[in-house]
């Protein structure tokens, strides 16, 4: 594999074209769509849409109908077709086309000097400002047909899909216009019999508040269909008679915005995007419903025509025309991110309210340990206890202070308690970890320096157990914190250890949130000014596990990988089930350069780095291994929690069941491709 072909990872670069439109003139509009057709070819566009009835003009009313205008349409699709022989891109172009006793309003699929075949508006409007119905005929009953276009004769109808054999997933599929703004549009269909881009050539003259119905349209077409829309509306040259015209174009995925074009522009226009086919692809196969109504509406759907071509997309590195999060879990978008976190708290502070009120509505028993998760469970069950009515009292919070624990942190901790008003307590583990130590014969017990494994869980298990027992004696429940990031990498002490809680508000949430999260809090002002000063404090502070006593910190990140990597790989696979060398192509093009993209609001300066791809190939084999090899054990008896993101959850009773004694193997040998 070429590791930098957009081609060789399930991408497709699609295109939506608008310019300048000379009325009733083909020949010269024709010139257009061949300059334009060049100019994509040269950027690797696999299919290229352009307006509706382009070679004529939209708006030539009556002219539509006089045979000098048609008798050049045909002419200049023929110069279309020529001279697309040596071009990449799949030509979708509009034009109107007599057929036995009517003129169709047709978009006209080219590719490589030939003409794949034809689709017909399916619903030409007779409303308002239309007037279709007066020189169109309807082609929604158009099945099955062929018409005579050029000396020869090609598939017609709106029961045409145009398959790549060569790129994998690439099904192509042409309404017009008015087609989009009916009940069950005709690209609805085509995405049940496998469509998977939806090309929308549009006339659409402008007037105030249009151009957002017509985004609201396409977003929810691609979102619904699992697809890719393409539009194109017609821009200046039309004629403002009666009319005015802004040639919007746009690219929706699966919901979101990939691409669009300056709207009014005066000269050539095109919206670029590399649409993600894999992405479709899983999204289908995980959406049975989408399968589903495919079954009921079969009788329709199974009778639509696949008509193959041979893209031979170029294999070279054209670099990637997609916006790709750095966090996709955290959204860069300022508003984006603002309703996000207000979401993901109060979603987490429901479902803790909830609990409490349906087990009888005990005290809450939580370790803090002055690092991120524990301080954002503490706040979550601080407003729970507000929103139930019940004193913030009933929290029940520790601070139990190891081997390592430092005075930073433990004074952080007790600053959030105090200034939360929560029941606070501090209760020192290490003379029971000595202790225990000691009789199990550890070599630390006898003053070696010996920090295993075992000297680390003896620490996370006691802090878990006296957590447990203090919840037994005190009419409690423990509140687990340990978030979706370190489920993910079984990065935990399993059973009686941070693994284990009666309920975990932080279970889906990952790591990489969890820091904004706190910001909203602090920005949103859900708590008294001293409140936010600590958890601005707390911010600040490093990872760590404070387990292993030394001068130097311990750092979570310097053993197992900067998490923003691992919650790059971690959405990818769990939303998308995406191959390892995919997910580090897309990180590439989302890290490899800390000063190109944007940045979540408040993202600390000092923390934008960018990553090689050795270095992503690096954190993903070791992602691989413990996700897929390593930690499902851990998953697989985790406690109850709220999904949180739309990117999934790890819960063995939700979004996520895998074997506990499952491997790697295939995921690191698709890693292998990668040569860095």
């Amino acid at each position: 594999m070429n590791f930098w072909s957009i081609y060789q990872h399930g991408f497709a670069r699609v295109a939506a074209c608008t310019g300048h439109t000379v009325i009733a003139d083909p020949l010269a509009n024709a010139e257009a769509v061949l300059r334009q057709a060049q100019a994509c070819a040269r950027d690797g566009v696999a299919v290229a849409v352009f307006p509706e009835l382009g070679l004529t003009g939209y708006s030539i009313e009556d002219l539509l109908l006089q045979d000098p205008v048609l008798d050049e349409v045909e002419q200049a699709l023929h110069n279309v077709v020529a001279g697309s022989a040596d071009l990449l891109p799949v030509l979708v172009v509009g034009a109107p086309l007599r057929h036995r006793h009517r003129i169709y309003n047709c978009a006209v699929i080219v590719h490589r000097g030939r003409i794949l075949g034809v689709a017909p508006k399916s619903y030409p409007p007779n409303y308002r400002e239309f007037y279709e119905q007066r020189q169109i005929a309807s082609g929604d009953d158009e099945r099955g047909g062929t018409i005579r276009v050029g000396g020869a004769e090609v598939p017609f109808g709106v029961d045409l899909l145009f398959e790549a054999e060569d790129v994998p997933g690439l099904v192509l599929h042409a309404e017009i216009c008015e087609d989009m703004w009916v009940p069950v549009p005709p690209s609805a269909e085509a995405a049940l019999a496998g469509a998977t881009v939806l090309a929308n050539l549009s006339g659409s003259p402008i007037t105030v508040g249009r151009a957002e119905d017509r985004r609201l349209l396409c977003r929810s077409a691609s979102s619904r269909c699992l697809a890719a829309y393409v539009y194109s509306a017609a821009g200046l040259g039309e004629s403002t008679t009666d009319l005015s015209w802004d040639g919007q174009t746009m690219i929706y995925e699966n919901g979101l915005l990939l691409a669009e074009t300056d709207r009014f522009a005066l000269g050539d226009q095109y919206a670029v995007a590399d649409v993600d086919l894999d992405l479709l692809r899983q999204e289908r196969q995980r959406m049975g419903t989408f399968d589903g109504n495919r079954r009921t509406h079969a009788e329709r759907t199974g009778d639509f025509r696949r008509v193959p071509f041979r893209l031979d997309a170029p294999t070279a590195d054209l670099g990637l025309r997609r916006r790709v999060e750095r966090f996709p879990f955290v959204p860069a978008d300022a508003d984006r991110l603002a309703l996000d976190c207000y979401e993901a708290y109060n979603i987490q502070v429901a479902g803790l309210q909830q609990r409490l009120a349906a087990i009888g509505g005990p005290k809450v028993v939580i370790g803090v340990s002055g690092g991120l998760d524990s301080t954002h469970a503490l706040i979550v069950a601080a407003r729970a206890m507000d929103r139930a009515g019940r004193p913030r009292s009933d929290i029940l919070a520790f601070t139990l202070p190891g081997f390592a624990t430092s005075d930073h942190t433990k004074d952080n901790a007790h600053k959030l308690m105090n200034s939360l008003g929560v029941t606070a307590a501090e209760l020192d583990i290490t003379p029971t970890a000595r202790l225990m130590l000691k009789e199990m014969g550890h070599p630390f017990a006898a003053g070696e320096p010996v920090y295993d494994v075992t000297f680390e869980n003896v620490q996370a298990g006691l802090r878990t157990d006296y957590l447990f027992r203090l919840a037994n004696q005190r009419g409690g429940i423990v509140l687990g914190t340990g978030d979706l990031s370190e489920l993910a990498l079984g990065w935990s002490t399993y059973g009686v250890g941070d693994q284990m809680s009666h309920y975990n508000v932080n279970s889906g949430v990952p790591k990489t949130l969890i820091q904004h999260l706190i910001r909203w809090v602090i920005g949103s002002e859900q708590f008294d000014e001293e409140t936010g000063r600590t958890l601005a404090a707390i911010l600040d502070t490093e990872i760590s596990p404070e387990l292993v006593p030394g001068e130097e910190m311990q750092s979570t990140e310097s053993k197992i990988g900067p998490y923003a990597l691992h919650d790059f790989t971690l959405f990818h696979v769990l939303r998308y089930g995406f191959r390892p060398s995919k997910i580090a192509f897309l990180a590439w093009h989302a890290w490899h350069e800390a000063d190109a993209g944007a940045w979540p609001p408040g993202f600390p300066e000092a923390k934008r780095v960018a990553y090689d791809l050795a270095e992503i190939r690096r954190w993903l084999e070791v992602f691989c291994r413990r996700f897929f090899a390593f930690a499902q054990f851990k998953r697989s008896a985790m406690p109850n929690g709220p999904k949180v993101s739309a990117g999934g959850s790890l819960s063995p009773r939700g979004d996520w069941r895998a074997p506990s004694d499952g491997n790697a193997a295939a995921w690191l040998r698709d890693l292998g491709r990668i040569d860095v």
